[in-house]
């Protein structure tokens, strides 16, 4: 397998985790989002990904796009350990999870939304920031709330056992430390987030250990 992402893509990060938690061995391509105008649009990865975003898993030819996509792949080719419990009830509630963070609170934030605000509407810097903690603490804020509500967590998102919903966790919370956002009123999701991360499948697909990371 290959995966073409950027060291510091949420999405990307996601893939690396499930990846390492399944304990499959898989070679990258780095596609800087930075430089060379964005290496996202260039023709041989615009060929991979017409919507020219990451990441893109390719598994002997068969190539993938769209973070929670490939993982749920990787979990009906590559079903131990599980990142979905078997309770129907409790995969929704992962589910739920999952799609608040990749649905509601990333696809606002993400490089080209924030290329846009500047480039193209003209938001100074601190507008842009302002943005993107707004919009990202409202959402983890929710996001803490429905947890709490459902009684469901204990060291992870649903009880003592890692799924889905910890996988999409622990890379929206890294963003939100990089962008400074304040996070006093996500305590469950920042426990959850702590415990994640002295896991080595976590560890070792964090950003800083990856072969671009600049």
């Amino acid at each position: 397998m290959n995966l073409y992402g950027y060291f510091r893509s949420s999405a990307s990060f996601r893939v690396r985790v499930a990846l390492n938690l399944k304990g499959l061995p898989y070679d990258s391509t780095a596609v800087h989002l930075r430089k060379d105008g964005g290496q996202q649009h260039a023709p041989a990865f615009r060929a991979l990904n017409p919507a020219a975003l990451v990441p893109v898993l390719d598994d002997d030819g068969h190539v993938m796009t769209q973070s929670l996509a490939i993982i749920e792949y990787l979990e009906e080719t590559h079903p131990q350990p599980p990142l979905l419990p078997q309770d129907a009830v409790q995969r929704a509630y992962v589910r739920s999870v999952a799609l608040a963070i990749a649905c509601d609170i990333h696809p606002l934030n993400n490089l080209r939304v924030l290329r846009y605000l500047v480039k193209t509407l003209g938001v100074s810097e601190e507008q842009k920031n302002a943005w993107y903690r707004h919009w990202v603490e409202q959402g983890l804020a929710a996001l803490e709330a429905r947890i709490v509500a459902d009684n469901r967590a204990g060291q992870y998102a649903l009880a003592d056992s890692v799924t889905l919903a910890d996988v999409m966790i622990v890379p929206q919370i890294f963003n939100a430390q990089r962008m400074d956002c304040s996070l006093e009123s996500v305590p469950t999701l920042m426990r959850i987030f702590e415990h994640c991360m002295r896991l080595p499948a976590f560890i070792d697909a964090h950003p800083s250990k990856q072969p671009d990371a600049d």
